[in-house]
């Protein structure tokens, strides 16, 4: 696709931030930030839909709350919390949709799950209530950069997150949650349709083409719902040169 069909009008290029704009809980380089704010948004819409609470996106932003006015949309949880134009358009949450039964007796069984579990070091902050879901960390979110990397190496081999939600799909099929795989360390719950096409319905009253970009596009990612959504044309990346090799593609800059 050439630039001339490319518009700011009816085009929205909308990004995963881990593994897409970023490397894995990085900060997004100045040069690739200033390309996406100064020159891709000159020409189509962009817009961010990540996992994580707007405070972590921010940070890997690094430009504060300024990036909720440099992006045209910020969907932080998935797009529970949604901004366009800098301000605060919607929110949603987990802890009303379920209930605090329901959501006390999954929090006990993960808690159960993860005192089980055997893994070379376990730091703190196992799980994160968020407003719209909830992030399970078998590490704990508490590690540093280094055991970060060696917990994602040692799931490559034992695969202790596809193992435990396999288990929370079992344990929980009577409920409306949903389970999949977040970034390098996680797994994130929440009702099922609070997937990252939750972000899409900002979209619904405006014709618009959407290209997605993201990297944990396979089935079990929590990119998966949204790439393979008929609302987006779907584009699996391999880390931010990537993901920059593509647009500038799209907008006729090979």
């Amino acid at each position: 696709m050439g630039s001339t069909a490319l518009s700011r009008n009816d085009t929205v290029f909308l990004f995963d931030l881990d593994g897409t704009l970023t490397e894995p809980r990085q900060t997004i380089s100045p040069h690739f930030y200033q390309y996406l704010v100064s020159e891709v948004k000159n020409k189509v819409r962009i817009g961010i839909v990540g996992g994580s609470d707007l405070v972590k996106i921010l940070e890997q932003l690094g430009n504060g709350e300024k990036a909720l006015k440099d992006f045209d949309y910020v969907f932080a949880e998935n797009g529970l919390v949604a901004y366009a134009n800098g301000e605060l358009k919607a929110t949603q949450s987990m802890s009303k949709a379920i209930g605090d039964d329901q959501l006390q007796e999954f929090t006990n069984y993960v808690l159960g799950y993860l005192s089980k579990l055997k893994l070379p070091r376990k730091r703190g902050n196992f799980i994160e209530l968020r407003a719209g879901m909830m992030n399970i960390c078998p590490i704990g979110r508490s590690c540093s950069q280094e055991e970060r990397i060696e917990f994602y190496e040692y799931d490559k081999i034992h695969n202790i997150r596809d193992k435990m939600v396999e288990d929370l799909r079992q344990q929980f099929s009577h409920t409306n949650l949903h389970f999949s795989i977040g970034g390098q360390i996680s797994i994130d719950v929440f009702p099922k349709g609070w997937d990252k096409t939750y972000s899409l319905n900002f979209f619904k009253n405006v014709p618009t083409v959407i290209h997605f970009f993201g990297d944990k596009t396979s089935p079990g990612g929590n990119d998966y719902e949204i790439f393979k959504d008929e609302r987006t044309i779907g584009h699996t990346v391999t880390g931010p040169d990537n993901t920059e090799s593509i647009m500038r593609q799209l907008l006729g800059r090979c």
